[in-house]
């Protein structure tokens, strides 16, 4: 990936090229206004849905685009990996492993649950009769949630159920996919973080009406900007910190416990214009570090606007602070040491993908049981089988058929990968199996590191592979 030029400018000239991300139809986050200050034209891409993504891949090339900021909706996600992919020199802010959270409810769990950041107790059901046998056994109350979807706004997907006749009236009735189940934690309130550079630049309260248990603002909650705890900050700062998110938000429900948990993240959240300000003059900065000055943002500077009142803070444009110099009256000077807690640090660049589609898209990879295509048993092959038995139940099917391989497909599809040799494929046999390599590629990519001499890079490469080919399967076998 091109790294930008960071030498000292004299010229605009060595500053990289930026470009807006738009989509027709969705709420633009940034525009120029929120970059004041850079010297160089700001080109704008918008991505138009449908079969778009080669003439959108043609324009960033033709206008010479360097760095491409925005957001991606939930439901472009999957496509934008690969254009992203389709543009290796380009470097999208944030990057979509930092908004690999933005997708689902899902993809949240997955990432909290990979770096060990606390979340309420999260079960995902991809077949309807598993999530059915869990809620027929589990204790109630709990939390039901549509996962996947362009918007949640309000919480109006969320769903608290007392009882197993609840729980199968709603999936019945939402068919919600997968089936997403959370312990009910009863809340004393939750804490909405935002953060620029892993540094919490605003925090607020949220407060559940009395006799509810939902927070959200439109539902009848109130907000306050008052002694927002510190451990709800360092959580939003190690998610922030594990996402390698330019910018980035956090809710944190407190409970009734005294514990915090993490309720959704993401790079995508309604922010007023000074915000979106600050995330601009930090993505300068942080491109051009010689040319730009580091924002400073103080700590707990939203207790102070907070007291503005929030018609008056949506029209608000770049607030700015003075840093405290402090004044001496000799010509030496004791080194000061700096005690601030949270700096507002770059975002450093990571080889690779840390959330390859290939593995972690379970919306659209996942093979429910009942669509798997089974070995046939030859002492059945001449029976005559009913009309009946020929019917298949479709109340839990929600994907596309699966296909089980051979070691033959598999060897033949292994040999197709440049840089993988007749000796590894063999290694890979003998350490993992037909069966091993199967549920590799289509579950648990990790079990290919237990190869010998296969490395991060090679198991992306098969991965990535693996995509089409899987996909050419289903199709000759449908």
């Amino acid at each position: 990936m091109k790294q930008p030029n960071k030498t000292s400018r004299t010229t605009t000239s060595n500053l990289p090229k930026i470009g807006f991300l738009y989509l027709d139809h969705v709420l633009r986050f940034f525009d120029k206004s929120n970059f004041k200050g850079w010297p160089d034209p700001i080109e704008s891409v918008v991505y138009h849905w449908g079969n778009d993504k080669a003439r959108f891949i043609r324009e960033v090339k033709q206008k010479g685009i360097d760095i491409l900021i925005g957001n991606v909706p939930a439901t472009a996600y999957e496509t934008f990996r690969e254009i992203a992919r389709e543009l290796p020199d380009v470097r999208f802010i944030p990057s979509l492993d930092a908004q690999f959270a933005n997708k689902s409810k899902e993809n949240v769990t997955h990432f909290c649950r990979k770096h060990d950041l606390p979340i309420p107790t999260t079960h995902i059901f991809y077949e309807k009769s598993e999530a059915m046998e869990f809620l027929t056994a589990t204790s109630y109350p709990k939390i039901i949630k549509k996962s996947y979807g362009p918007s949640n706004y309000g919480g109006y997907f969320v769903h608290k159920v007392d009882s197993f006749s609840e729980a199968s009236a709603l999936i019945g009735q939402k068919k919600y996919y997968p089936v997403y189940v959370q312990e009910f934690v009863p809340m004393a309130a939750d804490i909405r973080v935002m953060l620029v550079g892993h540094k919490p630049i605003c925090a607020f309260w949220r407060r559940p009406p009395t006799g509810h248990w939902l927070t959200n603002t439109s539902q009848g909650g109130s907000m306050d900007y008052q002694d927002v705890p510190k451990e709800a900050l360092d959580i939003a700062a190690r998610a922030s910190k594990a996402a390698q998110a330019e910018y980035w938000a956090c809710d944190i429900a407190l409970g009734t416990d005294g514990k915090f948990r993490i309720l959704e993240c993401a790079t995508a959240f309604a922010a007023f214009p000074y915000v979106r300000d600050w995330i601009g003059q930090y993505i300068m900065w942080m491109l051009a570090e010689d040319t730009f000055k580091k924002p400073f943002i103080p700590l707990f500077n939203w207790e102070e606007l907070g007291k503005i009142r929030s018609s008056l803070l949506r029209t608000m444009r770049h607030i700015t602070f003075g840093e405290y110099t402090p004044s001496y009256d000799c010509a030496d000077s004791l080194a000061m040491v700096s005690r601030e807690q949270y700096p507002l640090l770059p975002v450093e660049l990571r080889d690779g993908e840390e959330w390859p589609s290939e593995y972690w898209n379970f919306q659209d990879n996942y093979i429910p049981q009942s669509l798997s295509r089974h070995i046939p048993d030859l002492h059945l092959e001449h029976q005559e089988v009913g009309l009946e038995d020929a019917q298949q139940d479709d109340s839990d099917v929600m994907q596309a058929p699966q296909v089980s391989y051979s070691k033959v497909e598999l060897e033949a599809f292994l040999a197709e990968i440049k840089g993988v040799g007749p000796k590894m494929i063999k290694d890979i046999f003998a350490t993992l199996g037909v069966e091993g390599l199967t549920l590799a590629l289509t579950q648990d990519p990790e079990q290919l590191m237990q190869v010998k001499n296969l490395r991060e890079k090679k198991r992306d490469l098969i991965l990535s592979h693996w995509s089409g080919f899987a996909r050419q399967s289903q199709l000759a076998s449908a």
